[in-house]
Formats: C-alpha cells, sequence, structure tokens
C-alpha cells in the first residue's frame, strides 16, 4: 500500500511530487515566497495544476521570479511574454506580476524581508488544522482576509482573500494537509 495522500494530489505523479516536497512546507525564503504569490494569482479562475506544468516556463519567462528585474519590465516585455505560450497569456496577469514586483520590492525595503511582512498574518509560526477530508478545508479564513486586505492597500492585485489563502497554504502558513495524510504531522 503507498502513502496516504490529501485526497487532491491524486495520482498525477507533478502532483504528487508537489504534495510530497512542497506544499505545507513552511518556506522563508523571499525569492520562493514570491514566486508562490505570483503563481497564485496567475492561477485564478484555473485549476493548480495547469500552473503547475506551466512552472518552468515562468520561471524562464519572469527571470526566475526576480522581482528585481521583473519590476522593470516595459510594454516591450509584456508584449513579448503575451506570445509565450508556455505561459498563461492573460494581459492582467502579466502586468499584475509586474505590479507586485514593485510592490514587494517596498515590503522588504520596509520591513526587511518580505518574509517578515508575510509571516506576521500568522505571528510567525504555521497554523496547525485538524481536518479529516478535504471538504472541511475552507476557501478562505479571517487571517486571509487581513492579508489580502494589507496586500491591495500597499498595491498588490490578484491577492484576494481566496488566492491569500491558497498562497498560505502553499507556503506552510497553514497545515492544510488532513489528519491521515503522511504529511500531516511532517513539518
Amino acid at each position: 500500500m503507498g502513502k496516504v495522500r490529501c485526497e487532491w494530489a491524486g495520482n498525477d505523479p507533478l502532483y504528487c511530487d508537489y504534495h510530497d516536497n512542497e506544499w505545507g512546507m513552511p518556506l522563508h525564503d523571499d525569492q520562493m515566497l514570491f514566486e508562490f504569490l505570483i503563481l497564485e494569482g496567475a492561477q485564478a479562475g484555473l485549476s493548480w495544476i495547469t500552473v503547475l506544468r506551466k512552472r518552468e516556463n515562468y520561471r524562464k519567462a519572469f527571470d526566475n521570479f526576480d522581482p528585481n528585474i521583473m519590476a522593470k519590465y516595459d510594454q516591450k516585455k509584456v508584449e513579448e511574454l503575451l506570445q509565450n505560450e508556455g505561459i498563461i497569456r492573460n494581459k492582467l496577469k502579466i502586468n499584475s506580476a509586474i505590479k507586485n514586483a514593485k510592490a514587494f520590492l517596498k515590503v522588504q525595503a520596509e520591513f526587511g524581508s518580505f518574509d517578515k511582512y508575510i509571516w506576521s498574518f500568522t505571528d510567525g509560526k504555521t497554523i496547525k488544522n485538524a481536518w479529516k477530508n478535504l471538504s472541511e478545508v475552507p476557501a478562505l479564513t479571517d487571517e486571509a482576509t487581513a492579508m489580502s486586505k494589507d496586500l491591495k492597500k500597499r498595491g498588490f492585485n490578484f491577492v484576494g482573500p481566496t488566492i491569500c489563502y491558497a498562497f498560505m497554504q502553499a507556503t506552510g502558513m497553514v497545515n492544510d494537509h488532513t489528519t491521515d495524510c503522511f504529511r500531516y504531522n511532517a513539518n
């Protein structure tokens, strides 16, 4: 018998690897936090597996999610990205990534790191939930709503409460592995 995983991971090898090795693990690297913030925004209205399958293309297209480079993207770069079949070619989402890079750099300057800022919404620690099955997991929480409101105030977009909660799950700010999942007590 194989490992028991969260139901959403299914049988797709890419999804299983993501579930087993990334999702829900506390993340404190600014550049990786920025990557997840951009990818969660890109996922809006789509399935996460769609974004996951395009992740390497995104890394190439967006200069490995270096906010210093992305903040300087111009209209020529936007047009280039809109022609890139390896990413989700949505003008609003592409412009949002650039806008978010600029806002991200301002947060880093103000707080010393994005990590310090973003983890303040959970008092610097993972919120450990105890969901027995996927149907119990909420789409958003008060913390995600507060994060969304503050990010928007700081100039970010594509950061609604549902996107923020997915970001919190992905980066280990919340542990939403179901209690039967082998990863539940791993962190």
